[in-house]
């Protein structure tokens, strides 16, 4: 995302397709209206992986259930209705509305007569592995505007033939060697699609971004410190991780860097460490056949009951569940 910024920036953005600048200048305008970020390098740092994306007509066929996937998915649907639940609720899926998905949500997806929709599938990417929309694991509604509704059209037409040519089942399209092919498309992408497409992705997450931020948010750049304590609990998730420890790393007062966290990240410092545990459990479940108890020693739970405790508590099944539900979607 740094990157797109020298173009904005430089003489060079003044070469680029009128399209193309323009989104350029929708992501900055995005920068401008969304307090949350503010311009921090929390949001420059993520860059999106586009999947798939198109137009489709479904029919009784799109019919799934336990499906989890490793990437985000955005949904219009401008004709006929189907439906969405996750573990929390069930959403039915309208013309006029756009529905997000986030990554390890899991969903059941029905179709009960016909639905027509566009959707968008891509995976996020951070260098430090924290994530935009983290710790959701629901489905979100809105309702769906005629910017969004052109975005996606301009989606398909500069990423042609990005659509799900095999099979609508997810058994058959999540397969890491599918993966890697559609990774290569992105690779041979031009700058100019590739900055249109990262800012269309930005457009359409900024539609569900009001709900994921707290009311307020007056910090601007996070503090080196409040970065490294992020950084540090995400490559440590399997020691016995403290707030003292922490603190203590951030030469501060146990309480007066939990506030000064909070105000920078929007969570007290133990939600984004149990946060970032399940993250890794879901991870290591989806690539592993590693045991519960092994698991729950690699995110550094401290025992086998409390992260089957906390694990319900945040997905609402336990992960004996949650795993068999994986496996078979």
């Amino acid at each position: 995302m740094e990157k797109l910024i020298q173009i904005y920036q430089s003489q060079t953005s003044k070469n680029l397709p009128k399209q193309t600048f323009i989104c350029l200048h929708q992501i900055f305008h995005i920068f401008k209206s969304i307090s949350y970020w503010k311009m921090n390098k929390r949001f420059l740092k993520h860059t999106f992986s586009l999947l798939h994306v198109d137009h489709v007509h479904l029919d009784r066929q799109w019919n799934y259930k336990n499906v989890i996937s490793p990437y985000h998915r955005i949904y219009y649907i401008d004709q006929g209705e189907g439906q969405i639940s996750d573990s929390w609720e069930t959403f039915r899926l309208e013309p006029g509305y756009l529905y997000f998905i986030p990554s390890y949500t899991l969903c059941n997806l029905v179709c009960e007569s016909s639905l027509s929709q566009y959707f968008v599938q891509f995976f996020e990417e951070s260098a430090d592995g924290s994530a935009l929309f983290s710790n959701v694991g629901r489905v979100r509604q809105t309702v769906a505007t005629e910017s969004d509704i052109s975005n996606f059209h301009r989606l398909i037409e500069t990423n042609p033939g990005r659509g799900i040519i095999r099979s609508n089942n997810p058994k058959v399209y999540e397969k890491e060697f599918y993966y890697k092919a559609y990774q290569e498309l992105n690779n041979q992408q031009n700058l100019a699609g590739f900055i249109e497409t990262q800012g269309i992705l930005l457009q359409l997450l900024s539609r569900f971004a009001s709900t994921e931020t707290p009311e307020t948010r007056k910090s601007g750049t996070i503090p080196t410190k409040i970065l490294d304590a992020m950084h540090f609990i995400v490559v440590n998730l399997h020691l016995p991780i403290t707030v003292g420890m922490l603190a203590d790393r951030a030469h501060l007062n146990s309480e007066y860097f939990s506030r000064l966290f909070e105000k920078h990240t929007g969570v007290r410092p133990m939600s984004f460490i149990i946060e970032k545990r399940i993250e890794r459990v879901v991870h290591v479940m989806a690539t592993s056949k590693a045991s519960n108890k092994e698991i729950a020693t690699l995110a550094g739970f401290e025992s086998l009951s409390h992260f089957i405790r906390t694990f319900k508590k945040a997905k609402g099944v336990a992960p004996g569940m949650y795993r068999r539900r994986l496996l078979t979607s």
